[in-house]
């Protein structure tokens, strides 16, 4: 499994869609915008086209995020994701699996009614001047999507490190900021003082060439 991911769903819905030849489920892991509260920490949005490079990347269709249960997958075309104006649509061509008739018949029965998906932010802004900081994700890597009975996945722990690293960042701004500012107002000084040293001494030239 890969490190650091994220874990975030809600009941964005997922249907059942069947024809002769395959079974596949349909929903949205991800509605752009959508304000959510990560653990009571920050409010959280995802930017549009926050995945772009993704959908084009392997990604997994998993069972309760359980990597050992795949159902679908992009590289091999059943699994299919769609960036559109709502947010990013995904589409699973269920196998014919112990997994994979167990969750078709989950969703079917609407036990499963949910989606989640895993990603790493990589591109991100804070804004903290609020009571709660709001993170708004503008790119990121997405690793897996799933449906899910439980969607409400929340890695805080990684959350509360990516704010306090955009925090750490910010106050060493500020820190390199002050520092350039101190370092220009001794420059000035040492100049000014420079200046007037060479104007009293060439006063005193003058007085002794009277």
């Amino acid at each position: 499994m890969i490190k650091d991911i994220e874990k975030r769903g809600g009941s964005l819905g997922v249907e059942v869609r069947a024809d002769s030849e395959k079974r596949t489920l349909t929903g949205y892991a991800v509605v752009w915008n959508s304000d959510t509260t990560i653990g009571d920490y920050f409010i959280e949005r995802i930017a549009p086209g926050a995945f772009a490079k993704s959908v084009r990347a392997d990604v997994l269709a998993l069972v309760n995020h359980d990597w050992g249960r795949v159902v679908g997958r992009t590289k091999s075309g059943t699994l299919r994701l769609v960036e559109d104006d709502r947010g990013l649509k995904v589409e699973i061509d269920v196998p014919n699996t112990t997994d994979g008739n167990d969750l078709w018949e989950l969703v079917e029965r609407g036990d499963i009614s949910g989606m989640s998906f895993g990603f790493r932010a990589t591109k991100q802004e804070w804004d903290d001047t609020g009571e709660i900081p709001k993170r708004t994700i503008i790119e990121a890597e997405l690793f897996e999507v799933t449906a899910t009975p439980i969607p409400a996945y929340d890695d805080t722990t990684l959350g509360k490190r990516s704010l306090e690293e955009a925090r750490a960042e910010v106050e060493a701004m500020k820190a390199e900021e002050k520092r350039k500012a101190d370092n220009a107002t001794a420059a000035a000084r040492r100049i000014a003082e420079r200046r007037a040293a060479s104007e009293q001494k060439f006063r005193g030239i003058r007085q002794d060439a009277s």
